[in-house]
């Protein structure tokens, strides 16, 4: 754990190398709201994040900030993906919406096997999650268990080879232009097989 404010892990970073901040996202106010959205006690989601309560208790607070892998274990406990825990919670409904990101401009969220380009983070009220990754991993030991969430989840191969793993099918090799569509609640995995690190879109239902 670090010392760290939780809000620091969201920024948009420009592509000419500035980096403004937006409004930051509460991240223990969201990890409370997504607890009491399931009426569980902080014993309760602690157990199911393999987290001590007073460690989940001091994230809540804003007086932690979680590690990565604190962060997975959240995901897990919470049943959703890492990237969830940073959507903004959802407010006023807004109709004939629009949002266009350009190019290397969306949100960034790094972690060790990938990095996260959160699309369209402005929208309020989504049913889906878009972004993009650029998959760092090259072994499935470099996870911490499967990967599981809520929801369905589409993938589609931008550039390089990468190999998914799930938790009831063989290991599937997939190339440029190869998609997948699969339930998010079947463990998932994905590693690069390229010599360059490859590039995926990825689309998670939120409903």
């Amino acid at each position: 754990m670090t010392d760290k404010d939780p809000q620091s892990l969201i920024r948009v970073a420009r592509e000419n190398g500035q980096h403004d901040h937006i409004e930051p996202l509460d991240l223990g106010q969201r990890v409370r709201d997504l607890r009491k959205a399931r009426d569980w006690t902080l014993e309760q989601a602690a157990k199911q994040a393999g987290l001590a309560r007073s460690t989940l208790s001091k994230i809540e607070n804003g007086q932690m900030s979680p590690t990565y892998d604190a962060l997975k274990k959240l995901a897990v406990g919470l049943e959703i993906s890492v990237p969830q825990l940073f959507t903004p919670p959802q407010k006023e409904q807004v109709n004939g919406r629009l949002a266009v990101v350009p190019s290397g401009q969306g949100m960034l969220q790094a972690t060790t096997t990938y990095e996260h380009e959160l699309l369209a983070e402005t929208l309020t009220k989504k049913t889906m999650l878009p972004y993009r990754a650029r998959v760092r991993a090259r072994s499935m030991d470099e996870f911490d268990g499967w990967v599981r969430h809520d929801g369905e989840e589409f993938l589609y191969v931008l550039t390089g080879v990468i190999r998914l793993y799930t938790e009831f099918y063989e290991p599937i090799e997939m190339r440029r232009g190869d998609s997948a569509y699969y339930d998010g609640s079947m463990g998932h995995n994905a590693i690069s097989v390229s010599q360059e690190d490859a590039n995926i879109l990825w689309v998670t239902s939120l409903m």
